[in-house]
């Protein structure tokens, strides 16, 4: 029992990355119809941001929760900058462009920020400061650390916060309204584009708020980070139903449950298998994903 335990909590702590990050390709997708490759590669441009920020600001000595507060809130403003540079430059000339211009578009942009980051920072692993404590409490059998705590509760938080905006705001219901017909959004006198970089702003906050987390709790990251981590998470996505916000929050806790568990009791080496072949099984008998529904495709 001690074991489950103790693999629910990594799971759940996991897959609250997943759940994150996947709310950014689920968000994009639901209203332009974008597999936006990239995306990824912002978690890692938020946890480098947070590294750079926590490695200055470490040496002066401040309270630990106010270095995590300002390291975080730089890296969420820098990265939904640059996530608004990308939609306006490399994406936005291409929105009526054919599916597959603006998908080469997307691994482009992956590949240039890997690079850039790497050119920039170094090819080599970069250590977060240890500031938070690694102490744990027990509960029934597991060990719990306070650290995995505030992970999932930030999370959650986001999570709550980002469907309270999106279903009882007017600028959410601008965004629904563009998943459904753009042009109809558009004859309602909603601005199109404004909705769709404020959408592509909020996923690449999220994003960054996820490499902040992944640096604390990981205390490494790498210029290739934010590569499986995206897969993964456009899985999610997939798996709970791609364009519906509560669906990439189950699939994100799907894949990082299926995750632990698979590492736990079989072998973390066969953890892609059973990731990537529950996505298999969905799109086998529910294309949909487990909260997706049904639509007609629009030409």
């Amino acid at each position: 029992m001690g074991l489950f335990l103790q693999l629910l909590i990594n799971g759940l702590t996991v897959g609250s990355f997943y759940a994150l990050t996947a709310l950014g390709y689920t968000m994009v997708y639901g209203i332009v119809r974008l597999i936006n490759f990239a995306h990824g590669d912002l978690v890692m441009i938020g946890a480098f941001v947070g590294w750079t920020v926590l490695s200055v600001v470490a040496a002066q000595h401040f309270p630990v929760l106010a270095m995590i507060a300002v390291a975080a809130v730089i890296a969420m403003a820098l990265t939904g900058a640059l996530g608004l540079m990308i939609e306006r430059f490399a994406y936005q000339p291409l929105l009526r462009s054919s599916r597959l211009s603006i998908l080469i578009t997307a691994l482009g942009a992956s590949l240039a920020l890997e690079n850039g980051v790497e050119l920039g920072y170094g090819a080599g692993f970069k250590v977060y400061p240890h500031l938070l404590p690694l102490t744990t409490f027990p509960l029934g059998g597991a060990e719990v650390s306070y650290v995995q705590i505030g992970i999932v509760t930030v999370s959650l938080l986001l999570m709550i916060g980002l469907y309270v905006f999106v279903h009882f705001t007017t600028i959410g219901a601008a965004m629904r309204a563009l998943a459904l017909d753009q042009d109809a959004a558009r004859l309602m006198g909603i601005n199109v584009e404004f909705v769709i970089q404020l959408t592509f702003v909020l996923g690449s906050i999220l994003a960054a708020a996820v490499g902040v987390m992944m640096g604390l709790y990981y205390n490494e990251i790498s210029f290739l980070m934010g590569f499986l981590l995206g897969i993964r998470a456009f899985t999610a996505a997939v798996i709970g139903g791609i364009g519906n916000i509560p669906g990439a929050m189950v699939g994100g806790m799907v894949i990082g449950l299926l995750e632990a568990f698979t590492s736990g009791y079989v072998s973390s080496r066969w953890s892609d298998v059973f990731v990537f072949g529950a996505l298999i099984l969905t799109l086998m008998f529910r294309p949909t994903g487990i909260l997706g529904e049904r639509v007609v495709e629009r030409m």
